[in-house]
C-alpha cells in the first residue's frame, strides 16, 4: 500500500525526490503519511480535494484486499 502511494505522489510532483510515505500501524489501523514539497501539495489534494480523495479511495481497496483498514494523511 506504502508503494501505491508513493507511486502515484511521485507522478503528480514536479519535486518527485521530496515525496516521503510513512507508515504506521495503531489500532488495528495502517496510517500512511504522505509529505510533499510545498509547492507539490494543491497538485496532490487536487481542486477540491479530488485527487486526495481518489488516491484514499485507491488505498481503501488495497486495503481491503489485504484484510486491513487504512488512512491517508497529507501533511
Amino acid at each position: 500500500m506504502k508503494e501505491l502511494i508513493e507511486f502515484i505522489a511521485k507522478s503528480l510532483a514536479s519535486n518527485p525526490d521530496a515525496v516521503v510515505v510513512t507508515e504506521t500501524f495503531e489500532d488495528g489501523q495502517v496510517i500512511l503519511r504522505l509529505e510533499v514539497a510545498p509547492e507539490d501539495k494543491g497538485k496532490v489534494i487536487g481542486r477540491q480535494g479530488r485527487v486526495a480523495q481518489a488516491m484514499r479511495l485507491l488505498l481503501r481497496v488495497a486495503a481491503v484486499k489485504d484484510g486491513t483498514r487504512a488512512m491517508l494523511e497529507i501533511i
